[in-house]
């Protein structure tokens, strides 16, 4: 199916160039125009094969590679969004030629719309400029969400707690201390009673996380504490390693800089939470995912929790929910989840347009859902990764308030 998908991308990137030159030609009426172009586009391939084969495999994503990649959709984006609507319109010319010579035996003017030409020109260029908004301005345009859940079951001391979320920190992509102090002063501007952070602190490397863990320590300390569990990329399973060994050496200064920063790392665990002669529970389950890294383990990390207590799960993968938390025999009443980051693109008008492509890979892939009387929350991302840039869906700071249904 995904190889499929790539394919159908091939081909419009392909038509997409094709349609790009006719364009050029359209507008300029010169040959030299289009040979121009051709000779840049051929220069931007060859730049950018040599970039990615001459890339040291070892340090993985880096803030220079994101960059690169943003250049890359930058120049290929605006051509597909070119390619489908004008590709679409050939089709019917071509059928209505195809009916008008054949069956019909007349000659009618199929010329390509000027409108759609226009059309498509004006929204190629919206989507240029909101890329290159998205790298400079939307991948630090910080944005606090707050959702109110209520539950039968809440403990009454409980009643009225505020959590909050932070999800994919990703500090090897972070390039603008002042932006993320930005972010920081923001978390410590809203009210809340425990921070859980679910997972991807790096990318790959715990030596990214070196220039930013005196900034991570100046998030407030709430009530309950700040905790941490660990996403995909914290494994370093994204390079070549030398040896095993170093990749685990790597691995424990990642859970070692989780804990300098702050947080209390829980690897399939618990803690209890008590207020005067209540309590609920906290489970910290290490990555799972339908298609990563599946070292979450649900049964070990319920160890010792009563079937009928309150449990807020935390786990960097929504994909785990659906496959194993939600049907599970006990109720786990609250999940908290991160990894989608939205794909970092779409729209996100908060209960008007919610729309992104990851919605066609994780069903629940930004906000609040529920089956029954059990929720998840997937929060979009603090970080960024791959595209060094964000378009629409914006970095997130979540507050759930947990109320008790009277």
């Amino acid at each position: 199916m995904i190889q499929k998908f790539i394919y159908i991308i091939l081909l419009f990137i392909v038509l997409g160039e094709v349609y790009t030159c006719h364009l050029i030609y359209k507008f300029t009426k010169k040959r030299s125009v289009v040979f121009a172009y051709l000779l840049l586009l051929v220069t931007i391939i060859a730049s950018l094969f040599f970039y990615f084969n001459g890339a040291d495999k070892s340090k993985g994503q880096t803030a220079e590679s994101m960059h690169v990649m943003a250049l890359l959709l930058l120049f290929l984006l605006p051509k597909i969004l070119i390619s489908i609507p004008l590709f679409f319109e050939d089709m019917f010319r071509f059928t209505r030629w195809t009916s008008n010579k054949f069956i019909y035996k007349k000659i009618i003017t199929n010329s390509r719309s000027s409108l759609l030409t226009k059309i498509v020109l004006v929204a190629a260029g919206l989507l240029t400029i909101s890329i290159i908004y998205g790298v400079f301005v939307g991948k630090y345009n910080f944005k606090v969400r707050e959702e109110t859940i209520v539950f039968k079951d809440l403990p009454n001391s409980f009643d009225g707690l505020k959590v909050l979320q932070i999800s994919d920190l990703h500090v090897g992509s972070w390039d603008n201390k002042a932006a993320i102090e930005k972010g920081i002063e923001m978390i410590n501007a809203q009210e809340y009673d425990i921070l859980l952070f679910t997972g991807d602190f790096v990318n790959t490397l715990a030596t990214e996380a070196d220039p930013w863990i005196e900034v991570l320590q100046k998030i407030k300390t709430p009530k309950y504490g700040k905790f941490a569990v660990l996403g995909n990329h914290d494994y370093g399973e994204y390079v070549k390693w030398d040896t095993e060994a170093d990749k685990e050496a790597n691995f424990t200064a990642i859970k070692n800089n989780i804990e300098k920063s702050g947080f209390k790392l829980l690897l399939n665990e618990n803690v209890v939470l008590k207020s005067n002669n209540d309590s609920i529970y906290l489970l910290g389950v290490e990555n799972w995912g339908l298609n990563f890294k599946k070292a979450g383990d649900l049964q070990k990390t319920s160890e010792n929790v009563p079937a009928d207590a309150f449990k807020i799960v935390m786990t960097h993968d929504p994909s785990h929910w659906d496959a194993e938390i939600v049907n599970h025999q006990q109720k786990y009443q609250l999940t908290l989840s991160g990894h989608t980051h939205g794909m970092q693109f779409g729209f996100d008008i908060p209960r008007v347009l919610e729309w992104s492509p990851a919605e066609y890979i994780y069903p629940e892939w930004g906000g609040l859902y529920n089956k029954g009387h059990q929720y998840i929350y997937v929060n979009r991302g603090f970080g960024f990764h791959a595209y060094s840039g964000r378009v629409g869906i914006w970095p997130e700071i979540t507050v759930l308030e947990l109320k008790k249904s009277k």
